[in-house]
């Protein structure tokens, strides 16, 4: 990708990755798929492992969401996305897989900033005392607040459904 995290129409590349968080019972980790035309977060999936079902299974709800072809979907070099499920998924569904360099961590920064923001908007906030009730408040903040009311300056204050309405009707008028 030479770091160009761009893309003039939605699904032409997702960006993805891994993050975790303890509560009291342990860790919940976390996948998430982003259409970088817009910053949505196409698919996602929560886990108390992180395993390779754990990116498969993003992808997976990201491509029943959207619907794509031929999109490309950039990740770090992680094991789950360099499994033989992962890569067999991406075939299946005819989308091209792309990997950032060993120990570069620029390579992945835009889908890096999304878990930056919700940590500091939800995780850090207070102690989680179960996976469940975690799992929630990710939903809830992907869903609502990232979605709906975040408004991002590079999408001209718009939130991502914001960006992707209008935008979609502006191209289906034209």
């Amino acid at each position: 990708m030479e770091r160009d995290f761009t893309a003039a129409a939605p699904n032409q590349l997702w960006l993805t990755d891994i993050t975790e968080h303890p509560t009291a019972e342990g860790k919940l980790y976390l996948c998430a798929v982003k259409d970088v035309y817009s910053g949505r977060i196409v698919g996602y999936s929560m886990d108390p492992r992180m395993k390779a079902s754990l990116a498969v299974t993003a992808l997976e709800n990201a491509v029943r969401a959207r619907r794509p072809a031929g999109t490309i979907v950039h990740s770090d070099r992680g094991s789950q996305f360099r499994s033989r499920r992962f890569v067999e998924s991406l075939r299946h569904h005819g989308l091209t897989g792309s990997m950032g360099r060993v120990g570069a961590c620029a390579d992945n920064a835009a889908m890096e900033s999304v878990f930056s923001l919700l940590q500091k908007n939800v995780l850090d906030r207070q102690r989680w005392t179960s996976r469940q009730q975690l799992r929630l408040a990710i939903t809830t903040w992907i869903e609502r607040t990232y979605h709906r009311r975040r408004r991002q300056r590079r999408l001209g204050k718009l939130t991502p459904i914001e960006y992707e309405t209008i935008n979609r009707t502006a191209l289906t008028a034209a």
